[in-house]
């Protein structure tokens, strides 16, 4: 066998196996092929989104000054629309006469039934997040006892930054389907909660007095709405009081309120106001000797 007839064989073998009918889709045929077209075009259309969306859509956005939350929304639902125009075109290259769009629904329900129900609500919940916006790119949240700033919202998951600087990946149906604590949304002013007790030997309007000076002498706490001192209930062994103050600050809200625990000790010791422990009298009793 010549040299040139060799490599004809070889072409002609490697033409009937891309050819080969793996399967149908609606009396389709799918060869290995057009399944190497499907996933090309797949992977041209990634490329290309992320092309826009880093060097076009991003440089515009960016000069349009928008806030940053709102960029990377248009950035993700852009990359979203991008794919979904790909998956279509795809379709129709594979020789699939349905519409691309019949056929991925198709796909999808197919999938639920298959046990990928976590998997597509996990998706339509991103979507949610998206466009409703009830969380965005750099807000401080709290998911159980999870405490952090949002990072990256994804198709599948959210990524939420710790205040330790860990990441934590979160399914976004959580944020759909539970409480999620959001502390930067909306209004940003956030009310502290200082509970403090005192021996019951004190002075209350003193202790008024020195809780009220705490809140106003501290420049994270607000003046409007004013800050005001509540006495709660008698405890055990102390009267329970509560400072309560307004802050715009909510990523501060660890730190401000240490200072204002700080402050607090501190003006109470200047007026000799005294934080009482708990204390439990015993009593010992000498047993009763047996007669003899």
């Amino acid at each position: 066998m010549s040299f040139p007839e060799s490599i004809a064989d070889i072409s002609d073998v490697v033409i009937r196996v891309f050819r080969y009918k793996l399967f149908e889709i609606n009396q389709t045929p799918i060869t290995l092929s057009s399944l190497f077209l499907f996933f090309l075009i797949i992977l041209v259309f990634f490329v290309l989104s992320s092309f826009l969306n880093k060097r076009l859509l991003h440089r515009i956005l960016s000069r349009l000054q928008i806030n940053e939350s709102i960029q990377y929304a248009l950035v993700r639902i852009g990359h979203y629309l991008v794919m979904f125009v790909g998956v279509i075109v795809a379709f129709q290259s594979a020789g699939i006469d349905l519409g691309g769009l019949v056929v991925v629904l198709g796909f999808l329900s197919v999938g639920i039934g298959f046990g990928l129900q976590n998997i597509t609500s996990n998706f339509v919940s991103g979507l949610i997040l998206l466009f409703e916006r009830p969380i965005k790119i750099g807000d401080r949240v709290t998911v159980g006892d999870t405490e952090g700033d949002v990072v990256a919202i994804n198709m599948r998951s959210t990524t939420i930054r710790t205040l330790n600087n860990i990441a934590i990946i979160v399914p976004n149906s959580e944020f759909i389907s539970s409480n999620v604590i959001n502390w930067s949304h909306g209004d940003p002013k956030i009310r502290l909660m200082i509970e403090v007790g005192v021996s019951y030997g004190s002075d209350p309007d003193l202790v008024r007095k020195a809780l009220q000076e705490v809140a106003d002498e501290h420049p994270a706490v607000l003046k409007k709405p004013e800050s005001d001192v509540l006495f709660v209930d008698f405890g055990d062994s102390s009267w329970n009081i509560v400072l309560r103050v307004w802050i715009d600050h909510p990523k501060r809200h660890h730190i401000i309120r240490s200072e204002i625990n700080f402050a607090v000790v501190r003006k109470f010791r200047e007026y000799g106001v005294e934080i009482p422990f708990p204390q439990r009298d015993v009593h010992m009793r000498t047993p009763i000797p047996e007669p003899s």
